[in-house]
């Protein structure tokens, strides 16, 4: 795996401090770099950590309490690498199917625990099924709740192959890619090191390197 560039010292994405947040998919950039994040917590692998502490391939994690309620330990040593936990809800709902005043309520609890047990505050937000980004009501809620930028992804990672959401199946510079915290029963029997490895070797097929999120967002100043 090629490493990626060095930080841009002008980072593409700008957040503010206040007001309607962005949506976004990608990262407007030239350099040949693709962003992994991870989703839910629901497989707790030790050797995926292992994996991850020799590779040092950055990772975002959007982290469910429901689901990583159980073992929070679990994400420290990965957190300890360099990869942010954001926010993922409590429970995973479909937001647009629940009402403003309970999307409030998952995401401003998922908030509050995550940045209690990992001592950051997360910046970004995504919402189960990528359901209601686009929406007045989640918006606000999000905005109430702290994360700044609500974020989506461009391919999908399943057990062996990519999903693309474009006729090409080509990645493209500033793509976010999704990936779950899932193991061998929801993998057809394979491991989330194996699932990974295959998501790597589908990146450095098409050139490219796995950049962190984070280098390419201006948090808000304060």
């Amino acid at each position: 795996m090629a490493a990626a560039p060095a930080p841009p010292a002008d980072r593409p994405v700008k957040l503010t401090a206040s007001g309607t947040v962005p949506v976004i998919s990608d990262v407007p950039t030239k350099d040949k770099v693709v962003f992994i994040t991870l989703d839910d917590g629901a497989e707790k692998d030790p050797k995926f950590v292992e994996m991850l502490t020799d590779l040092k391939i950055p990772v975002t994690m959007f982290l469910t309490k429901d689901i990583i309620e159980n073992n929070y330990g679990y994400f420290k040593p990965l957190q300890a690498l360099g990869n942010h936990i954001q926010n993922h809800t409590v429970s995973h709902p479909q937001m647009s199917k629940i009402s403003a005043a309970k999307q409030k309520s998952e995401i401003c609890v998922d908030q509050a625990t995550l940045t209690q047990q990992y001592g950051t505050a997360p910046l970004l937000f995504r919402p189960p099924f990528g359901d209601g980004a686009n929406t007045p009501t989640l918006n606000t809620s999000v905005q109430q709740c702290g994360p700044r930028a609500i974020v989506l992804w461009r391919e999908t990672m399943q057990i062996h192959d990519m999903q693309y959401q474009t006729a090409d199946k080509k990645l493209k510079p500033g793509d976010i890619i999704l990936a779950h915290f899932r193991g061998p029963s929801e993998l057809k029997g394979e491991t989330m090191t194996a699932m990974f490895g295959e998501m790597l070797s589908r990146i450095q097929e098409q050139g490219f390197a796995v950049a962190r999120l984070d280098d390419y967002i201006q948090a808000p100043a304060g």
